[in-house]
């Protein structure tokens, strides 16, 4: 209980407690926490160093995997870190400045998590409805265009949600019972109205995933058709099996956070913490588990990435075949 007695020593902080009523348990906590950071850095670092190195992996789809690793990095990094010094350190003070911003990142790399998912099904559905055109199409420059607009997407969708809150007074109990700062529970820390930034926040998750999941259902639904009017059974197996990692790294992102999103705004019964530790698996699971997933479903990258991890794991053997 003492945690809930804590005042901010500056007015302009606010205090992160990590994971209300499982203090005790913050550096066991930690353990699981920092092992998936890690493995989500070198898993997505590894992704970025062998698809800049082959140029043969320097088509759309490895190039839109390169902006997926980008983004799960920079979302991570802007949360994770400081979730760790508040479970070893107790380093709970974070300004309203660096709230607010933590907040915008954490958002912004949700939208363009879910916006890069979308691009990935249009590039599925390019490629096995218009395989002729495919490089036409979709080209390097277009992808670079095609990142673009999911950042300003990103952007222009979730700037208004720290300016709104950032015009709000703060009581002065401003204790926020998270490990990062979340809209919701940064909203309830105000003295005022917030009732204009709520909305808005629920009706951006509306839109984004209600409009990227629509796309993304158009477009496998016309990926089965294309498929379903091919009359071999291995052309079919073929096609489905270069969707499969695209599929999988849906189902490990989606669930996962409307799951999260709806039991926090709804699920008033469930323990805080249990909405902490869900909230927070969001972002630590699917940047440890999308690089493995395409490593293992992708055959090329596959083998481009044991390439390298022979090569660095014999080093000795390399250098006599280089020589």
């Amino acid at each position: 209980m003492a945690a809930f007695n804590l005042t901010p020593s500056n007015p302009s902080t606010f205090i992160l407690l990590g994971v209300p009523g499982l203090q005790d348990a913050h550096v066991w906590i930690s353990i699981p926490f920092s092992m998936f950071y890690i493995s989500s850095l070198l898993g997505n670092l590894m992704l970025l160093f062998v698809i800049g190195k082959e140029q043969t992996l320097h088509q759309p789809m490895y190039l839109l995997l390169c902006l997926l690793a980008l983004t799960d990095i920079a979302t991570s990094t802007s949360l994770i870190p400081k979730a760790l010094c508040i479970f070893w350190f107790n380093s709970q003070d974070i300004t309203v400045g660096g709230c607010l911003t933590q907040m915008f990142l954490i958002n912004v790399g949700a939208s363009m998590h879910s916006a890069i998912l979308v691009t990935m099904a249009f590039d599925r559905y390019v490629a096995i409805c218009n395989p002729l055109r495919y490089t036409t199409i979709l080209t390097n420059a277009r992808i670079a265009k095609l990142g673009l607009v999911c950042l300003l997407r990103a952007i222009l969708l979730i700037l208004p949600l720290p300016l709104l809150l950032s015009q709000q007074p703060f009581c002065a109990n401003r204790i926020i019972p998270h490990t990062y700062c979340d809209h919701i529970v940064v909203a309830k820390m105000s003295c005022g109205d917030t009732t204009v930034s709520s909305m808005y926040a629920l009706v951006t998750v509306i839109v984004i995933m209600g409009s990227d999941l629509t796309l993304i259902a158009l477009s496998y639904r016309f990926i089965v058709r294309a498929v379903l009017r091919i009359s071999s059974k291995k052309a079919h197996q073929k096609a489905f099996n270069t969707c499969t990692a695209h599929l999988c790294v849906i189902l490990i992102s989606y669930p996962i956070f409307l799951f999260s999103s709806l039991t926090h705004r709804f699920g008033q019964a469930i323990a805080p913490h249990v909405h902490i530790i869900l909230a927070n698996l969001y972002y630590l699971l699917p940047p440890v588990l999308n690089p493995i997933v395409y490593g293992i479903k992708t055959k090329e990258l596959r083998e481009k990435v044991e390439k390298y991890i022979s090569s660095l794991s014999s080093p000795g053997v390399t250098n006599v075949k280089s020589a």
